[in-house]
């Protein structure tokens, strides 16, 4: 998989926030903030899957 560059501007205090979480876990700001993106997608794609089964078992 190729990578692309994704520039954001933030405010400095959210800046600091995600700093400050990322250095808990001994990681750099970009790979905590990936991290997370990563993690919330999952999630979203996990409760559809589950909506999903249920949806299909109401049916059937």
């Amino acid at each position: 998989m190729t990578s692309k560059v994704l520039s954001l501007r933030i405010d400095g205090e959210l800046f600091n926030r995600l700093s400050a979480h990322a250095a808990k876990r001994q990681m750099s700001v970009q790979d905590y903030v990936v991290r997370t993106l990563i993690r919330d997608d999952f999630d979203e794609r996990f409760k559809a899957s589950v909506e999903e089964t249920e949806r299909f078992y109401r049916l059937g």
